[in-house]
C-alpha cells in the first residue's frame, strides 16, 4: 500500500495508527534512515543531516507507544541523545494503557565509557538503563551507577539483551542502532519490524560504519509506503507477523 494521497501528509494520531504495536508479546522494531547511495549518515557523521521533518514525524510516532529505546554506546555518543520524555497527552494515554509515562532508554556498553555529561541521564522521565557484561571495570561501574540503573548480564548477545528488557515489562522495543547492534539482532532472528526511510539524497558512505555482514540474507515483507517531500518511509515486518 502506498499512501497518503498526493499532496497530503500523515501526522499526529494518523501516523500512530499507521505504526501499531501488537497488544501482547514482545515486538522489536528497527528505525533507520538511508540515502540513495546507502549511507546511514551525512558528511557530519549524523543521521539528522540526511533526515527531514517528515521522517522525524514517523520516528516520533513509533516512539510514542514504545516501552524501550535500545541503542549502542556509539550511537548514543554520536547522536548525543536528549532526554527521553513524552508529551503530556501521550503520557496520559500511556498511563491509561498501563505503560510508564515515557519510553525507557536502554544503552548497550561493555566498557561503560559513556558521555555522562549529557542531560539524557538526569532529565529523562525514567532513569536510563545501561546493559553491560558480567565483569565490568569496578570504577567504571561505580560511575555508571551514579547516573543510570546498570544491569550486568551474562553476555551482550541480542537474546540476552532483549530478555533483560522483557523481564522488566519492556516488551515494545525500538532498536535505533547502530548498524552493528541492528545487524546482530537481525542475525539472531529477533527483529520483527523494520521502519526504513529512504532519503532523496546522495551522501557517500565514508561516515557509515561497516559491519561484519550476515551469513545469509533476512527477508521481510512490505506492509506500506508513505511518501512526502521526496522521502519514502517503508514499513516491513517479518514474514507471517503482519
Amino acid at each position: 500500500m502506498v499512501f497518503p494521497a498526493p499532496g497530503r501528509r500523515l501526522a499526529g494520531d494518523e501516523l500512530l495508527e499507521a505504526y501499531p504495536w501488537p497488544d501482547e508479546g514482545r515486538w522489536v522494531r528497527a528505525m533507520m534512515v538511508t540515502t540513495l547511495d546507502g549511507a546511514a549518515a551525512g558528511p557530519d557523521g549524523l543521521s539528522g543531516s540526511i533526515s527531514s521533518p517528515v521522517d522525524g514525524d514517523v520516528f516520533t510516532a513509533v516512539r510514542r507507544s514504545a516501552d524501550a529505546v535500545l541503542v549502542g554506546a556509539g550511537t548514543l555518543r554520536a547522536e548525543e541523545y536528549g532526554p527521553m520524555r513524552a508529551a503530556e497527552p501521550d503520557a496520559e494515554r500511556r498511563s491509561a494503557a498501563g505503560q510508564a509515562p515515557a519510553p525507557r532508554l536502554a544503552i548497550v556498553s561493555g566498557s561503560l565509557d559513556l558521555p555522562w555529561s549529557l542531560p539524557v541521564w538526569a532529565d529523562s522521565a525514567l532513569t536510563p538503563l545501561v546493559l553491560t557484561g558480567p565483569s565490568p571495570d569496578a570504577d567504571a561501574l561505580a560511575t555508571a551507577r551514579e547516573h543510570a540503573e546498570v544491569l550486568t548480564l551474562a553476555d551482550l548477545e541480542p537474546a540476552t539483551l532483549l530478555a533483560a528488557l522483557t523481564d522488566r515489562g519492556l516488551r515494545r522495543i525500538v532498536c535505533e542502532g547502530g548498524p552493528s547492534l541492528l545487524e546482530a539482532v537481525v542475525a539472531a532472528g529477533l527483529l520483527d519490524e523494520a521502519d526504513i526511510t529512504l532519503a532523496p539524497v546522495f551522501a557517500g558512505t565514508a561516515q557509515t560504519p561497516r559491519t561484519d555482514g550476515l551469513t545469509e540474507v533476512a527477508r521481510l515483507d512490505l506492509v506500506h509506503l508513505l511518501t512526502a517531500e521526496g522521502y519514502v518511509m517503508a514499513r516491513y515486518v517479518r514474514p507471517g507477523h503482519r
